[in-house]
């Protein structure tokens, strides 16, 4: 075999000697030469490799055993000797020859492992002697190494994935990130691409490279900030709030800020509030910073969550309008309070302070509602007053409210225009009801005056139909009663008739008429008897002493 080098052993027996000849096998030398051919090999650690390999031996030879070895060492002897495979602590099917007896020494080695690198030797015995290789076969095991550049990385960055085999051997390897496929092995970082990455053959899988981390920072994300308790902030109470992220490097805790309608109130990932006050109400959120910008912003917020702390009235107050109350006249009291939530329910209260007496009275209740009304106000309504505010919180109740009243002028108050408005209608009804009686008297009388031959003592002339119109007074009769008037009532009764006089002022089509009521009194020989101011004619004919009443009728002249 040209370029091999092949060394082969004879052993001569005889019976007297034995010699060892060393001959160089040369071309042409029994027609055969004895032989090992194979090369050195690199393995993937976890693959299934063949060791290829082939041998030589002269003719008329056959082959009756093959076998591979490795160096191991004897603790025994303390040399390094070579072992059959078969006797190593292997598995059963770890190493399988897959050669024949005829030239053909392949060996299949199953699951390489870093333990199966080194040097083999294969042997083979045939009908005549045996022979071993000379120059072993080496055997590589690499691994499969991921390599993620950079393995940190901010998001929005590149990264490149690369596999290095170890092996010459070009090998198909596919990308897994936390068991899931990895399609491309460039791409831009994204938060949700962190992750344990490892490369693997194609085909075989199993066969991987060791895990390496890619870590994607990025600015907080997700940032909340929580209130304890959520809702029904009672004034007095304790409320804490809680700031949370979701950010690569984490938040720090002191790297969380806390602020109220926009003003900075503390730094921390907690802020716990002890005795709240309506104050403390408003919009919170929260603020977390990493050291890492997203487009530019290194600094994240919360939603706005609203305090909204609950207390109970307070700054009651009463208004009273109007301000200075007149008996008689409509007041409103209003009850005016600051609650959250708003007051709901308003009751009065009255304590009636009567100057008699030297204490209060007892405070009374006065209604409901958040505007209590007086129609009419009178003395009763004079006193104190209280309006008591309430809501779920709690309840309060308002200063003391002093309410006076005092009497209105005559004329100029509702007592008087309705005293007015009665009186007129008074008039004009008494006015109507002598229109009707006069129109009826003159159409009865007319012709019985006119006719008759009587006179008229005190006229200057005789009434006729066009200079005088007749004008009858009604005459009523009465049972006799002493003359009780004074002057002071007859100068009343003269200045009622001028004043009735002056509003019932004739036109200038019409006739001054002056009416007079005169009673007729039986005789009594005990008094004189009273004359009426009106001048009356007497009747023609009556007796003396007559107890019949008498019709007198007077006349009036008109005035121009």
């Amino acid at each position: 075999m040209s370029n091999v080098s092949v060394c082969f052993s004879w052993q001569i027996f005889t019976m007297e000697s034995c010699v060892l000849i060393i001959l160089v096998a040369m071309p042409g030398v029994w027609g055969g030469a004895w032989g090992v051919t194979f090369g050195d090999l690199c393995a993937l650690k976890g693959t299934s490799v063949v060791m290829n390999c082939s041998y030589d031996y002269p003719s008329g030879y056959s082959v009756t055993n093959v076998g591979w070895s490795r160096p191991h060492y004897a603790a025994a002897s303390g040399k390094w000797r070579l072992f059959f495979l078969s006797r190593l602590p292997t598995p059963p099917v770890h190493f399988e020859y897959v050669g024949d007896y005829n030239g053909n020494c392949n060996l299949k080695i199953h699951d390489v492992q870093r333990t199966d690198e080194g040097n083999y030797y294969f042997s083979f015995v045939t009908t005549l002697d045996r022979y071993t290789s000379t120059t072993p076969a080496r055997l590589s095991v690499k691994e499969l190494t991921a390599i993620v550049r950079p393995s940190t990385v901010a998001e929005g960055d590149d990264v490149s994935l690369t596999c290095v085999l170890g092996c010459p051997a070009r090998t198909a390897v596919v990308w897994f990130r936390d068991g899931q496929r990895v399609l491309k092995p460039v791409f831009q970082a994204r938060r949700e691409d962190a992750g344990r990455y490892y490369c693997a053959v194609l085909g075989q899988e199993t066969v991987r490279s060791a895990s390496v981390v890619l870590n994607v920072q990025y600015a907080p994300k997700n940032v909340t900030l929580s209130v304890s308790p959520p809702r029904g902030v009672v004034q007095g109470s304790s409320v804490a709030f809680a700031c949370a992220s979701d950010a690569n490097p984490p938040v720090t805790p002191t790297a969380y800020s806390l602020y109220k309608d926009g003003q900075f109130v503390s730094a921390g990932q907690s802020h716990t509030v002890l005795g709240v006050q309506p104050s403390h109400s408003g919009l919170y959120r929260c603020q977390a910073w990493n050291n890492v910008s997203w487009r530019g912003v290194d600094l994240m917020n919360s939603t706005e969550i609203r305090l909204d702390v609950q207390y109970g009235p307070t700054y009651i107050s009463v208004s009273l309008e109007p301000q200075h109350a007149v008996e008689g006249s409509r007041v409103n009291l209003t009850c005016s309070a600051v609650a959250n939530p708003a007051a709901d329910n308003y009751t009065w209260w009255h304590k009636r302070t009567d100057s008699a007496s030297s204490s209060p009275g007892p405070m009374l209740w006065a209604g409901s509602g958040r505007v209590l009304t007086l129609p009419a106000v009178e003395a009763s309504h004079a006193g104190l007053y209280v309006c008591r505010a309430r809501n779920s919180v709690g309840e309060m109740s308002s200063a003391e409210m002093l309410l006076t009243m005092s009497r209105g002028k005559r004329g100029s108050q509702p007592h008087l225009i309705i005293a007015g408005v009665g009186g007129f209608l008074s008039v004009t009804l008494v006015i109507a009801l002598l229109w009707y009686r006069k129109q009826r008297t003159h159409a009865e009388r007319k012709p019985a005056v006119f006719g008759s031959g009587l006179g008229v003592r005190g006229s200057s002339s005789p009434a006729t139909g066009d200079q005088l119109d007749a004008v009858y007074a009604n005459v009523g009769t009465s049972q006799w009663s002493p003359p009780l008037a004074t002057a002071a009532q007859d100068a009343a009764s003269r200045s009622q008739r001028s004043a009735r006089h002056e509003h019932e002022l004739p036109t200038s089509d019409e006739a001054e008429v002056t009416y007079s009521t005169v009673t007729i009194q039986p005789r009594n020989p005990s008094f004189p008897p009273r004359t009426n101011n009106s001048r009356a004619p007497q009747k023609c004919g009556s007796k003396a002493g007559e107890s019949d009443d008498s019709v007198i009728y007077a006349t009036v002249a008109k005035s121009s």
